[in-house]
């Protein structure tokens, strides 16, 4: 499913195309998403100009003067800048018609995607109210999970990857960072010290910077905007490795399952 680097690389290559963009029309041909996309949707955004193209989370945020748009991708959910003509296909549930004569459109075979609408403060909204921060925002830090996991009897992985704790930290990107900082997923999170959390942090920053970098990682739906796929799964260090080298110090990389979630680890690398 599309994560954070994914989501942010499809804010980038839609921007060029929509920011500034009055929305003539909004088509929707199917309604039925996560949440139902509301009726009133068409009225509330045709006419608008497209001002500000955010990410909060997984969240994409069209920012209007009247509202938000608030889109995601869910499991195989894209976003698509196209031709308005082009007819639309079989999993193609929504448009914006936009006053340059391109559409922005959704596509989502699973439906599990959402597509909303907000006139409240966009941090206020139930969806985002509740978030951790973002892995580069000035309060992620060492100190901020070594406070946070004291109480916490889950495995760190498990712990980094709650987007209460810090956004964006999903299964892929979890197993890469805790390589990096050495920790072995299923160490308790209360049981890691302060000093290896500072080296957590500072993983899951660059393993999320270089993805954004590398176009995202392709394993199963991601492409970008435009079609192309990400190219960080040819980076990756030891996600879906199990039975193979370790590429830093040689071992077998094993695979371990918690929480209906596969973890691949090194057990001389991490401890």
């Amino acid at each position: 499913m599309p994560e954070l680097p994914e989501v942010e690389i499809t804010r980038r290559g839609i921007v060029p195309h929509v920011l500034g963009q009055r929305v003539e029309q909004v088509i929707i041909r199917q309604p039925k998403l996560r949440w139902p996309i509301p009726q009133t949707l068409k009225t509330e955004l045709a006419g608008q100009t497209i001002e500000d193209i955010a990410r909060r989370a997984k969240y994409l945020l069209l920012h209007t003067r009247r509202g938000s748009l608030i889109l995601h991708l869910g499991m195989s959910g894209s976003l698509r800048v196209l031709p308005a003509a082009i007819p639309a296909a079989k999993h193609d549930h929504m448009d914006l018609v936009l006053a340059n004569g391109v559409c922005l459109r959704l596509r989502d075979p699973r439906r599990f995607g959402a597509v909303l609408w907000t006139r409240v403060e966009i941090q206020e909204h139930p969806l985002l109210a509740r978030l951790g921060p973002e892995p580069w925002d000035p309060t992620f830090s060492g100190a901020h999970l070594y406070g946070l996991a004291r109480a916490r009897r889950a495995a760190v992985k498990h712990f980094i990857m709650d987007a209460c704790v810090v956004v964006g930290v999903g299964n892929i990107y979890a197993n890469e960072a805790l390589f990096r900082a050495g920790i072995h997923p299923a160490r308790e999170a209360r049981r890691v010290s302060r000093k290896r959390y500072e080296a957590l942090a500072r993983a899951i920053r660059a393993v999320l910077e270089e993805a954004i970098q590398e176009g995202g990682t392709t394993l199963r739906d991601f492409t970008h905007s435009d079609g192309t796929p990400g190219y960080f799964a040819q980076a990756l260090a030891i996600y879906q490795r199990a039975g193979q080298a370790c590429r830093r110090c040689g071992g077998t990389v094993r695979k371990l399952r918690t929480v209906q979630r596969a973890s691949f680890y090194c057990s001389h690398c991490q401890h």
